[in-house]
Formats: C-alpha cells, sequence, structure tokens
C-alpha cells in the first residue's frame, strides 16, 4: 500500500479547525499540529502572536502534517485545503507539499481509520 506525507503551513492559524476537519474527514489521519514561523516573518519582526512555554512569543502560523492513504486522498485534501485557504499560488495563504513514503512503521491499518 502507498502512503503519502502531506504537509502544510497554514498562513491564518484562525483556518486551523476548518483545514483539520476536511482532511479528517478525506480520510488524512493521523493528523499533527505544530505552531511556527517562518524566516521571512521572523526578519521583518512582525509584531508578536503566539506565547510559547518559554515565554518566546512569535507572530506564526500552524504547521498541519498527516498521512494520506492514497494520491487521490493527497488530491482530496488538497482541494478541500483552497476551498478554505484560497489559492495556495496566492500570497499569505499557505504552503502544501507531499511525498511518498518508503518506509512506514507504528500504526496498523486499524489506527489509521478516521
Amino acid at each position: 500500500m502507498n502512503m503519502y506525507m502531506i504537509l502544510l503551513v497554514l498562513d491564518d492559524p484562525n483556518l486551523l479547525d476548518e483545514v483539520l476537519q476536511a482532511w479528517h474527514d478525506a480520510g488524512v489521519f493521523p493528523l499533527s499540529v505544530i505552531e511556527s514561523t517562518g524566516i521571512h516573518r521572523r526578519k521583518k519582526r512582525v509584531p508578536m502572536r503566539y506565547v510559547f512555554d518559554e515565554g518566546v512569543e512569535l507572530e506564526g502560523h500552524v504547521t498541519l502534517y498527516g498521512i494520506a492513504p492514497s494520491l487521490e486522498k493527497v488530491q482530496t485534501c488538497l482541494k478541500a485545503c483552497e476551498e478554505i485557504t484560497g489559492d495556495l499560488d496566492l500570497p499569505s495563504t499557505g504552503v502544501f507539499a507531499a511525498w511518498q513514503i518508503e518506509a512506514f512503521h507504528g500504526l496498523s491499518e486499524e489506527d489509521t481509520l478516521p
């Protein structure tokens, strides 16, 4: 079975729950989220948004990643994402990437069912 890792750097954290639900509904599971920021924002020193455990505040976005069981599901997630964010080729929307997983261990088939 081919499995794919999908990753989205979501520019607007307010859209997180909607994108997570759309990916889950598409059959992508497990899903994880990381608070993140990029070099562009760091260099611009944009006003702060997130407060991390160490007390450091950063303007950020969120990075989602999950495992898709087929290339068709990857395309479904991309389409669902762009219905929420708008065209990802436009500025300030996000960055989407997917790649085939060569080795996969740690989850049984029933663990990956939403």
